[in-house]
């Protein structure tokens, strides 16, 4: 296996020493100088090392002082439920709402878009088959929160008012009321969630670093005849929010 860049050793290794309680927050790291010659590396590499711990939220550099541990940010939850479907709008709006923030997206959707064959296999279609893909950027008070790749089959919104989820009557309405609003009624979402590291493009959207921790969330509707309906992949920074799932119990 190759070895991770210098800086990454060393900033993994900074981290475990933070993290071991070496230096508490408000402690100021020894200069660059002192852990270039401890780590054997140049001073350059503890200055990457030390700016992605700034990234991290582990440290924070203060003008003609040094480098100190910081209090670490807080991470936000961000609750996957079944009810989440019932509020009568969009299910991030209504989300970020309850966090006390502003929820909003930017969305592109693009037609007639030949379906790849992991999209196909998840959407039982051939692949080719057209559909429509909307890339998504969603915000709470502006920040990034969350990116999404939706695919729906043209099969079944082609002719339709709500062939593009955010134009039409029902624009930004959510999967469920679209689809309802054309006859087809959705029971179930299956969700997969892997994590992963992000992408250059994800980092740049979300706001964070290239090989950050991220949360991919392989999210499928199905209507009540089991048919798959819309399938999606959703990216959650894993550093800023945490992401946990709600699930009703039948007391009988």
């Amino acid at each position: 296996m190759p070895r991770e860049a210098p800086y990454l050793e060393v900033a993994d290794a900074l981290r475990a020493r933070i993290t071991a309680g070496e230096w508490a927050v408000g402690d100021r790291l020894p200069s660059r100088a002192r852990l270039a010659e401890e780590y054997g590396v140049g001073r350059n590499v503890t200055q990457r090392a030390m700016d992605r711990l700034i990234v991290e939220g582990l440290l924070e550099g203060r003008a003609g002082s040094g480098t100190y541990v910081r209090k670490p940010r807080e991470r936000m939850r961000m609750v996957r439920s079944r009810h989440r479907e019932r509020r009568g709008s969009s299910p991030f709006r209504a989300d970020m709402k309850e966090r006390g923030k502003a929820g909003t997206w930017e969305a592109h959707s693009q037609a007639r878009t030949p379906a790849p064959a992991h999209i196909a296999e998840r959407l039982a279609l051939q692949p080719g088959d057209l559909c429509v893909v909307t890339r998504y950027e969603f915000l709470a008070d502006g920040q990034p929160v969350q990116l999404s790749e939706s695919w729906e089959p043209m099969s079944l919104t082609g002719e339709t008012p709500v062939v593009l989820p955010e134009m039409g009557p029902l624009a930004g309405a959510g999967v469920v009321e679209r689809m309802r609003s054309i006859g087809i009624m959705i029971d179930t979402a299956v969700e997969i969630p892997r994590p992963a590291r992000a992408s250059q493009a994800q980092a740049n959207l979300l706001g964070i670093s290239l090989g950050d921790l991220v949360l991919v969330i392989e999210r499928t509707y199905f209507a009540t005849d089991g048919q798959p309906v819309e399938t999606a992949d959703i990216v959650v920074a894993d550093t800023r929010w945490e992401v946990a799932y709600e699930f009703g119990v039948d007391p009988g």
